[in-house]
């Protein structure tokens, strides 16, 4: 439908306040895990499926909006999406236990899921010639959010206690939420068609059992049931699920995108990205208060030289990506992000926190030049009649791909840590060994960034 300049404008500015609100709950948990272990009386391990936890069940939600994008009319199905967001967050403040809080951030992550999703495929659709440029202005709300909310979650924790970071997530979302009501308008194309209810089960089964399954790797034996089990159950639905979606006429998500090389190339780097960031995420933080014994303000404190360098690169990248393409774009950012990790990864103990938030801008720069661009890339190479699912596809397996590396980060740190210790070290240098060998992993795993642009998009002009 066409739309005027100003109703256009009033729905990116609700998509970023709403981005941003939700966005904060991605990770402004990781500054405050520490104090909410100690109040909840849980372990590091287990309080980690807080943000964890979030992001498994919105990658599981990621394949289902495909379907209800294309269903349901825009304005109902955006404002059901904040709706749920409200209520997960209303559960998570209560005085209830640690389970029902984990059932809150699901339903919290439901909404997020339904919003992030809606958002690129609305900002895509109705600002279609410089798609670049607006998605690097949305990549400054969904990048820039992540890495300023442990700075200000942090000075909340200490102030007013960890609940009132949802309180301020609340009050954002419900301005967000009445603003919709008045600025939002059908702006995707619907048709009817009928829920494939297999194909979902059978993707919550996929993408949750591969998910559990290498999250437990850190903290069970590799043939233990808690390991093993929900691994096999989750490769296998994976492999039925890809059948299902090919024998399909009209598949719940389409899978054979991926036979597309620019898109299946840009979920690989996206895969990566979140696999890495996702677990530095949490580091950063445990680095600051648990190695150093800084408070939760200081670990957030440490991580503001990112955040501003992220808010300078975001812009940037989508005007640098509708000129040159996502190739040079693609190179520095997995450069940076090699190079950050490998820093941290020999890091001293002596060293001053500052250092840490020094190497924090390079991991920044990282995520400015890759995260939004990729997106933007991959959506385009999938073409216009599949947007939503490419869009979804992308989404789901990164979102999966962050919480996997969370969870086995998080558990490779405690197990190398908790080895040096037994080896005769004492605590904070077992702790600082493990981090550096979990952060010399990350960089390890970060490698493919480099080479996927220098090697396989070498030939092709459009990128």
């Amino acid at each position: 439908m066409s739309l005027s300049n100003r109703r256009r404008a009033l729905i990116f500015a609700n998509i970023m306040l709403s981005c941003i609100a939700t966005t904060i709950m991605a990770t402004a948990l990781t500054t405050a895990l520490p104090p909410i272990v100690a109040d909840l009386g849980i372990t590091i391990q287990t309080g980690q499926w807080l943000t964890s936890g979030y992001s498994l069940a919105m990658g599981i939600v990621m394949p289902l909006t495909a379907f209800l994008i294309t269903r349901f009319p825009t304005k109902p199905l955006y404002l059901a999406g904040a709706a749920l967001f409200i209520v997960g967050s209303l559960i998570c403040v209560s005085p209830v236990p640690f389970a029902v809080i984990m059932v809150g951030r699901v339903i919290q992550a439901c909404g997020n899921g339904l919003l992030m999703s809606m958002a690129q495929v609305v900002l895509m659709t109705i600002y279609p010639d410089n798609r670049g440029t607006i998605m690097g202005w949305y990549g400054l709300a969904v990048g820039v959010t992540p890495v300023i909310a442990p700075t200000l979650s942090g000075l909340m924790v200490d102030a007013f206690g960890w609940r009132s970071i949802f309180y301020l997530v609340i009050a954002v979302m419900a301005v967000s939420l009445i603003a919709a009501c008045l600025a939002f308008d059908n702006v995707l194309k619907t048709s009817r068609r009928s829920f494939d209810v297999l194909s979902f089960a059978v993707s919550i089964v996929a993408f949750g059992g591969v998910t559990l399954g290498v999250g437990n790797i850190g903290s069970m034996p590799f043939v233990s049931t808690t390991v093993l089990l929900p691994l096999v159950l989750g490769i296998a639905a994976s492999v039925w699920f890809v059948m299902l979606q090919l024998k399909r006429e009209r598949p719940f998500l389409d899978v054979r995108i991926l036979r597309n090389r620019g898109f299946a190339l840009s979920v690989i780097g996206s895969m990566l990205l979140y696999f890495a960031m996702m677990g530095s995420s949490v580091m950063l933080p445990l680095y600051v208060q648990t190695i150093k014994g800084g408070s939760a303000s200081m670990a957030g404190l440490v991580s503001m030289p990112g955040s501003l360098a992220m808010a300078v690169i975001s812009p940037m990248t989508g005007r640098l990506y509708d000129r040159f393409g996502v190739k040079r774009l693609f190179l520095i950012g997995g450069i940076c992000l090699t190079l950050s990790n490998l820093c941290m990864g020999l890091l001293p103990l002596a060293a001053s926190i500052w250092v840490a938030g020094t190497i924090n801008v390079a991991r920044s720069l990282a995520i400015g030049c890759l995260m939004m661009p990729l997106v933007t890339w991959g959506t385009s190479c999938a073409g216009e009649g599949r947007l939503a699912d490419a869009n979804a596809l992308l989404t789901a397996l990164r979102t999966i791909a962050g919480a996997i590396g969370q969870a086995v980060f998080v558990g490779m740190m405690t197990a190398l840590a908790a080895s040096a210790h037994s080896g005769g070290m004492d605590l904070a240098a077992a702790d600082m060994r493990g981090l550096n060998l979990t952060f010399l992993a990350m960089g390890t795993c970060a490698v493919p960034l480099i080479i996927i642009p220098l090697v396989f998009l070498r030939a092709d002009r459009n990128v």
